[in-house]
């Protein structure tokens, strides 16, 4: 499957709060940063640092000294769509000019080192046609026109390959032989793909592959190529090329010597969204989006959904007599021993087997926006907006005796009670608990928060269940009494604030679904619930495999346990101004206020470090420990 290279890095700001206070005001930080231009932008990364957007540039910010960690202005301001963090990895690509633009300027920059690693100007490239980085081989590929040797040289496109530990080029080669009479437009029009031995590059005039002393192996006639993947041997490799505006797609499998090895290329409706190659075949699932469609056009297409197809890796042929219908989305898709277990946006879960018969008795129907899958020793847990229940994954039977249904919420939390053997789900204002055993469901708590907030985690303590949201926080006893309930008036709500949280659900969804594929793992695996620790034990390990000291950093972090733990943040309007409170989970006590200047205050915090990034001034961060 394409794995995205765009994805802007985001830390989830949770903030809540309520003996001895320590207070510190604005012009007290533990750090100062002077940025130089107006402040723009903020992004916090996944290795902490934080990176700054301003007219005069980008800089980065790593707390333990006043000094930047970096400061890049050689192409002065830079906005949010010149900037493209590179998942599974510590760097971020600045692009002049937006990232798609052929005549952009790109500088590459490790925003946990600081340093500068590929740059257009410093390796003289003068017009780019792709770039792309290969995790975890950790390089970056780039093709367009060097300003290096004579006339023909600078003229014919060229592909080079960089080691981002060191920011050296391991190795280059032109498309074909430079000055050679041709009136064939030799454009890159995809990601290339890295193999072991060789590099495949997708042009406008059929694929070349190279090898990595940019020797010629082989070329094909299969044009336009937007992405491919090999299968593990790398013998086999199947091209996907969009048709029809990329509505529709394209699948060509080709020999490790480039010859097609279907008759006919496969034709699928819709867009790829996830493409698996498997023993029994190849499982593919493809979104046809209908929308735009209307009247006589409309009546005549399919509806929009997605569509799911497993095709043989012989010869390309549907073997399924009769695909499963969807009718919707596919927003879950996981691959199990006895075949392919999905669900559906739109509510729904069924199960098929790898020779196309339907598993479970007949489709689940669930509430729309599954929230959850995942397995559980009793079988597969789901939590929807709307309902939630544990089904047999054999039979898709019911466990519980009837689903626990609650009214669309506009927020779901749920955790898993080891102590008492027990589900929590809170949903409209209400916790209920779930007897694993007997999946007999109660009534444990209410949940009345102020501002009309619903809670937004929950968390087992060891002397009770925790929940809170922006503004609210509350302790539950084991038996169901509250400890205590705290609410701090919100000052107003910082737009950044909202921002950050319209966004950080995708971003980590992607995240965790990137690290499973590196580290060797079935991305579209069904895991357990509740096991995010193992996850990140997962990308800990993917980043100490790459072996650099950025990577190395990014993986001691994920071993870490989140300085903020056992505390929650607040922001909230206190006796000198509005402020940040910092408290403790388990008694409810205030242990710090850190007063802030602004109504409307833009800030981050890095749970795992510990530490709260503000925005003092139009050109100004303050940085605060908040493990003190």
């Amino acid at each position: 499957m394409k794995i995205s290279t765009t994805v802007k890095m985001f830390a989830c700001i949770v903030v809540f709060m309520a003996t001895a206070v320590t207070a510190q005001r604005a012009e007290e930080p533990d750090y100062k940063y002077d940025v130089g231009g107006k402040i723009n932008e903020m992004y916090l990364t996944e290795a902490g640092t934080l990176v700054v957007a301003s007219n005069d540039g980008l800089v980065g910010i790593k707390p333990g000294s006043n000094e930047l960690l970096f400061k890049f202005t050689n192409y002065g301001r830079v906005k949010p769509e010149e900037l493209t963090f590179i998942p599974r990895s510590p760097y971020v690509m600045v692009a002049q000019g937006g990232f798609a633009s052929l005549s952009s300027k790109k500088t590459v920059i490790d925003f946990v080192s600081g340093k500068t690693l590929f740059s257009t100007d410093g390796n003289k490239w003068k017009q780019v046609f792709t770039s792309s980085a290969a995790m975890p081989q950790n390089k970056l590929i780039i093709s367009g026109l060097q300003k290096i040797g004579g006339l023909a040289e600078k003229n014919t496109p060229k592909v080079a390959v960089y080691d981002l530990g060191t920011g050296k080029e391991d190795y280059s080669f032109y498309l074909f032989t430079p000055g050679k009479t041709t009136m064939k437009s030799y454009m890159v029009t995809g990601e290339p793909l890295l193999l072991k031995e060789s590099m495949l590059i997708p042009t406008s005039q059929g694929i070349i592959a190279k090898t990595h002393t940019g020797e010629t192996l082989w070329e094909n006639k299969i044009k336009n190529v937007k992405w491919m993947v090999a299968d593990e041997t790398e013998k086999e490799l199947y091209a996907f090329v969009g048709v029809n505006n990329g509505k529709n797609t394209k699948i060509h499998k080709i020999g490790s010597n480039g010859a097609q090895l279907w008759q006919e290329e496969r034709k699928v409706k819709g867009s790829i969204a996830n493409f698996e190659i498997l023993p029994q075949g190849l499982a593919v699932v493809s979104n046809v989006d209908n929308s735009g469609k209307s009247k006589l056009a409309k009546l005549a297409s399919s509806r929009s959904e997605s569509k799911i197809t497993l095709l043989s890796a012989a010869n390309g042929e549907d073997l399924w007599e009769k695909a499963p219908k969807t009718k919707g989305y596919v927003q879950h898709f996981y691959i199990m021993d006895d075949g392919i277990l999905f669900g559906i946006y739109e509510g729904g879960i069924n199960k098929i087997s790898f020779d196309g018969k339907t598993l479970f008795k007949k489709p689940l129907k669930t509430g729309e926006n599954i929230l959850t899958m995942a397995q559980t020793p009793q079988g597969l847990i789901y939590i929807t907006s709307e309902d939630a229940n544990i089904v047999n994954l054999s039979t898709g039977d019911q466990v519980w005796n009837k689903p626990l249904k609650y009214k669309r919420a506009k927020s779901v939390v749920s955790a898993f009670d080891a102590r008492n053997n027990r589900y929590l789900i809170n949903a409209d204002d209400e916790i209920m608990a779930v007897d694993a055993a007997t999946g007999d469901v109660s009534n444990f708590a209410e949940t009345d928060f102020d501002e009309k907030e619903q809670p937004t985690s929950i968390q087992i303590r060891n002397n009770g269940i925790f929940l809170g949201s922006s503004q609210n926080m509350t302790l539950i006893g084991f038996d169901g009494k509250e400890v205590y309930h705290n609410y701090y008036r919100s000052p107003g709500k910082s737009a950044f604030a909202v921002i950050v949280g319209g966004v950080i659900a995708v971003a980590s969804t992607a995240m965790a679904a990137s690290h499973a594929y590196v580290a060797g793992a079935n991305r579209n695996n069904l895991g357990q619930y509740n096991e995010i620790g193992k996850e990140h034990d997962r990308a800990s390990k993917m980043f100490s495999a790459i072996g650099t000291a950025s990577f190395e950093f990014m993986a001691q972090r994920f071993k870490a346990t989140a300085a903020t733990e056992n505390d929650q943040f607040v922001l909230t309007k206190l006796d000198n101004g509005v402020g940040l409170v910092k408290v403790n989970k388990d008694t409810g006590n205030k242990e710090k206020e850190i007063i802030l200047k602004d109504k409307k205050p833009q800030y981050e915090v890095d749970d795992i470090g510990g530490i709260l990034y503000y925005k003092a001034s139009n050109s100004s961060i303050f940085a605060y420990d908040l493990k003190k």
